[in-house]
């Protein structure tokens, strides 16, 4: 999917509504999901944040690769499809 992004080193403070308008400023985006830890519910540090057209989004990337947000140099790129994980086991303890 050429109009997902995915959106790296991002503050932990970032909001929807902070990416949003942001990456507004290269097209028309469709939806922004920043991603939180299950555990803890803290932000995961990474977003994908989804353009109307491929044209815009790979727009984004030149435009907002390495750029400084809040402070952090973004990492954005086009996302790559999910990959199957195996399913995770407590880390902390032998099996």
């Amino acid at each position: 999917n050429e109009t997902r992004l995915f959106v790296g080193n991002l503050p932990f403070r970032t909001l929807d509504g902070e990416l949003l308008d942001y990456f507004s400023q290269a097209g028309v985006v469709s939806s922004v999901q920043i991603v939180f830890d299950k555990a803890t519910g803290r932000s995961r540090g990474f977003a994908f944040v989804e353009y109307t057209t491929s044209e815009d989004a790979h727009k984004a990337v030149e435009i907002f690769q390495g750029k400084d947000f809040q402070g952090r140099a973004l990492t954005v790129n086009i996302a790559r499809p999910r990959e199957e994980r195996p399913p995770q086991h407590d880390r902390g303890r032998p099996e």
